[in-house]
């Protein structure tokens, strides 16, 4: 043998003995690591209420079951090959089953990770002790404090479980309750509060449905009622709890419910309208709430109508619509808001006056007083707008209505009179949309409508809609038949629908629908979300020669019956996530007034309504474009709807199904006023902008988004936060096509996810922006800054009101250099999170150039020291954030100082929201610059840790002080 081979033999000796060894090291290590993965999911699931346990977390006790189980087979696989080391054929397999284990190792370590942060997430699986709600204040209104204070004393004697609270409609029942659930006294009293609004259509099931959601218990195991009371007892045993039950119609049995007698320390509060009510439900005491007094009264309708009622003329009208309310705060609500838009006329103040005294005097009690003094601010209405109105009542109390549908129904209806002579005929459908926008804002004004938290929506307040359903139940020509949400699994009584001009059956549990209807009359079929309903009877729709809209969206049906041919009026139609839905009968092609047609989520394709050439407003799926076309070759299927004004096709498509044959069809559509449309590329983008004859229209309105993010791409346009306005979303783009700039030069919202090639915002050009309200900016690695002043001698982002920036990893500031005087002057809300290398906001003078900033959220910033930073803010003014209302700053550990000293002024600071800051030692409020704080939260330690200058400001605090008790940090 020679040396070489004896130096590689013994080489492959020490190989393998290296690989014997690893190999035993590898099975150590992945034997420790199994051990810790199971203790620590032996931990979680004995922590975690089964009932409680949450999907994500369910899903990782199966992840680490599986892998503890893979690597019991890994060990059974390395004994047997160490208990047999003779055998040469196995040594060979040392280095694969080293590797083996290796991999396994490293996976079981993550998942170990996981479930760390699984063990400090356990507290934000368990219920909330307390849920604030929204709630008026009540100091001024010396009745409704003394109700709480009155339940507050009922609250802390033993002898006393149950409360009543009683009187009539819109005397401030839900404001007490309210008031009660966020009192500090009561926190403090009770482990948990339970808030329950109880409607007239709710039932056994849906209370404790709303109160199993409340404990966050799992709602897959929702079971019969007995189930459900006997887990919400188990859950509830442990704990002291008050249940709040607001709005109460009927006697509730809660023993049944949630074997409520099983827990002797907790206590019950409900407000009903009926004294009755509280008797059956074995209330101990009974608060009966009184109007306000006339002082109070006063009080409330001033502050309600504001400076017309200063005027020596105008006040002692203003006197006697305040007596004529008699004390009802939900009547001076909104009467106050009638009077409001009278102005200092003093003609229309008297004619005002003399209307509202029409009115019998309140004598009665019940519903019927405040539906009848409502009715005034109905009254007060053009024929249109009460047209209008009175339809909000066909959906359920405190409903959210997406205003465009409830526009489109409107309009379909006939209410907006002479939409068409507005400007022409050309879009007769956007001008109506535009005179049903003013209609809607007459009624949010006089608060016969509200407006949602989501600025898309809408919602009628319950009593108002109780007054309209009154209103129309008296009326000969507009009957009413409206069940929505009450279960119900039958077709109403012929006599109920017979006379009706409107039929609201939505949200039911409807299974079936009678053969023959005759409703001659009927005008609007609401069956939406009876999702039980899969067909259609062939003569149903037989005799509804007038029916114009039709809403059948989110059923089970799989095809229409011939009988649709029947529709001749037939305005609007609403196909929307019926997923079954795949066929339309041949006559469709029959129903020549059809305007808006929405089949999105539905098994249609477009070669089914091609003959609807008519629409004005199409919604579709994308994919329903490709079963249309690609598998069917025939082509000009968009382009063939000529009158179209509103296109929308928002669902995602792989970029491998995309040609340019879709842009080529949306492209000729010439009447287009509204698209919304996700294109996969720039290049899409640009041959739409390059060829649409639409594009040019300055009353062309759009939603656009460019690119791809995973799952989530179809979501913007239904999501969008401000549905009226222009909007564009790059998503994982990269640099600045030309045609980015023109579309950004008529954009009002603007989101930036994931972009490369940019360093700040300046880069898309600031010419570009001069139109844009809202910006957000969200992840990159590359954007080192917003705006960047360098150079610029123009203002820049001017009309700019909500900036975003989230999880950009590389920004070190908002401005960069001085900005031009007037930049950013519009700026309404600044929030900053996850930015972890940001270290300055307010820098080179940029706070000077924010005097409408109201509210500042900094998150999770971990390099930030100081919001407004000393060294270049030298020369500030004491007036320097004259509308801040909102200030909140979480989890900023540098964070040692918001201001210096006590120089600036905070006039219009109202709320201060500070977590997990606990280098911040010093606020820079006291009682002269911060006169209108009201509320201050934060962590128990950082309150106790603070110093002050003054102890008198803050005992003041006190009383608006929210504390948390910080949760121990966990140490492994």
């Amino acid at each position: 043998m020679t040396d070489e081979a004896a130096t590689a033999a013994l080489f492959k000796v020490y190989e393998i003995i290296a690989h014997w060894i690893n190999l035993k090291g590898n099975y150590k290590r992945l034997r420790q690591e199994g051990k810790k993965l199971k203790a620590i999911r032996d931990a979680i699931e004995a922590e975690i209420c089964k009932d409680r346990i949450t999907p994500a977390t369910r899903e990782w006790i199966a992840k680490a079951k599986m892998i503890e189980s893979e690597v019991k087979d890994l060990k059974t696989k390395y004994k047997n090959e160490m208990g047999h080391p003779w055998r040469l054929v196995r040594i060979w397999a040392y280095p694969i089953l080293g590797v083996e284990m290796k991999e396994k190792y490293s996976q079981v370590h993550s998942l170990w990770e996981e479930g760390n942060l699984k063990r400090e997430e356990l507290d934000a699986e368990l219920p909330e002790p307390v849920l604030k709600r929204h709630a008026a204040k009540i100091e001024e209104n010396s009745s409704l404090h003394m109700a709480v204070q009155d339940l507050l004393s009922f609250l802390e004697d033993e002898q006393i479980r149950r409360v009543g609270v009683w009187g009539t409609v819109g005397i401030g029942k839900t404001t007490i309750m309210q008031n009660l659930n966020n009192h500090e006294q009561v926190a403090k009293m009770f482990d948990i509060v339970i808030w329950v609004t109880v409607s007239k259509e709710w039932n056994v099931e849906k209370l404790q449905e709303a109160i199993m959601r409340r404990l966050k218990l799992d709602m897959e195991c929702f079971g019969d009622v007995e189930e459900n009371a006997r887990r919400i007892s188990e859950e509830l045993k442990e704990m002291k709890y008050l249940l709040l039950l607001d709005e109460v119609q009927d006697f509730i049995d809660l023993n049944a419910s949630m074997e409520i007698h099983n827990n002797i320390d907790s206590k019950v509060v409900l407000a009903s309208r009926s004294r009755c009510v509280c008797y059956d439900m074995e209330a101990d005491e009974l608060i009966n709430v009184n109007r306000l007094s006339p002082a109070d009264a006063w009080n409330m309708f001033q502050e309600k109508v504001g400076h017309p009622i200063s005027s020596p003329l105008i006040k002692p009208i203003a006197e006697q619509v305040v007596k004529e309310c008699d004390g009802l705060p939900l009547l001076i609500d909104r009467i106050g808001n009638a009077f409001k838009k009278k102005g200092k006329v003093v003609s229309l103040w008297r004619d005002g006056l003399n209307r509202l005294r029409r009115w019998d005097r309140v004598k009665t009690e019940g519903m019927n007083e405040v539906l009848d003094f409502l009715k005034f601010c109905y009254d007060d209405l053009d024929g249109n707008k009460r047209d209008c109105f009175l339809y909000g009542a066909l959906y359920p109390e405190e409903c959210e209505i997406y205003i465009d549908y409830l526009l489109e129904c409107w309009n379909a209806e006939g209410f907006i009179h002479d939409a068409d002579e507005l400007v022409d005929d050309t879009n007769a459908f956007r001008d109506a949309c535009d005179k049903g926008h003013a209609i809607l804002d007459a009624l949010i004004d006089v608060s016969l409508l509200e407006r949602s938290d989501k600025k898309k929506c809408v919602k009628m307040n319950k009593v108002v809609r109780k007054m309209a359903l009154k209103i129309s139940s008296e009326s000969n020509g507009s009957k009413f038949l409206v069940k929505p949400c009450q279960g119900l699994q039958d077709f109403p009584d012929k006599k109920e629908w017979e006379d009706a001009s409107r039929i609201s059956l939505m949200d039911n549990q409807l299974c079936s629908l009678p053969e023959f209807l005759q409703c001659h009359h009927l005008s609007t079929l609401l069956l939406q979300r009876n999702n039980g309903l899969i067909a259609i009877p062939e003569f149903f729709f037989d005799s509804m020669h007038n029916l114009r809209v039709l809403d059948l969206h989110g059923t089970g049906i799989e095809s229409l019956p011939s009988s649709i041919s029947n529709l001749i009026s037939l305005k609007g139609m609403y196909l929307n996530s019926c997923t079954c839905l795949t066929q339309l009968p041949p006559n469709i092609r029959e129903l020549v007034q059809l305007e808006v047609l929405d089949i999105r989520g539905t098994k249609l394709n477009l070669l089914q309504i091609g003959n609807l050439t008519w629409l004005k407003c199409l919604r579709i799926s994308l994919p329903i474009f490709f079963r249309g076309i690609r598998t069917q070759r025939q082509f000009g299927s968009i382009s063939a709807f000529v009158s179209l004004e509103e296109f929308c096709a928002d669902d995602d498509l792989s970029e491998q199904c995309w040609d340019e044959v879709l842009m080529e069809e949306v492209v000729t559509l010439k009447k287009l006023t509204s698209l919304r449309f996700c294109f996969p590329t720039v290049d899409f983008l640009k041959l739409f902008v390059q060829r649409s004859p639409v594009w040019k229209n300055s009353f062309f309105t759009f939603q656009f988004c460019v690119g791809y993010q995973d799952n989530t791409y179809s979501q913007i346009l239904e999501s969008s936060d401000y549905p009226s306005y222009n909007s564009l979303k790059l998503v994982n783009g990269e640099g600045m096509d030309p045609v980015i700039a023109e579309v950004l030069k008529v954009t009002t919202v603007f989101k930036l996810v994931n972009h490369k090639g940019v360093s700040n915002l300046s880069d898309f050009g600031v010419n570009n922006m001069e139109n844009m309200l809202v910006c957000s900016v969200e992840g990159g690695n590359e954007i080192r800054t917003i705006v960047c002043g360098d150079r610029m001698t123009n203002s820049v982002f001017k009309n700019l009101e909500v900036l975003h920036i989230n999880n950009v990893l590389r920004l070190r500031s908002v401005c960069q250099g001085r900005i031009p005087h007037g930049s950013l002057a519009q700026l309404m809300s600044l929030t900053l999170t996850k930015c972890p290398e940001l270290k300055k906001i307010f820098s080179d003078g940029m706070i000077q150039q924010l005097p409408q900033l109201q509210n500042l959220k900094v998150e999770e910033c971990h390099q930030i020291e100081e919001i407004i930073t000393e060294s270049e803010n030298l020369e500030l003014e004491a007036n320097a954030l004259p509308s801040l209302k909102n200030l909140i700053l979480i989890d900023l550990p540098k964070l040692r100082s918001i201001w210096v000293d006590y120089s600036l002024e905070w006039p219009s600071l109202q709320r201060v929201q500070i977590s997990e800051c606990h280098m911040l030692k010093r606020l820079p409020f006291n009682d002269a610059n911060a006169a209108k704080l009201r509320c201050v939260e934060g962590q128990q330690s950082w309150w106790e840790a603070l110093e002050w200058e003054d102890d008198a400001f803050r005992e003041s605090l006190q009383s608006i002080l929210h504390l948390q008790i910080a949760q121990p940090q966990v140490c492994m």
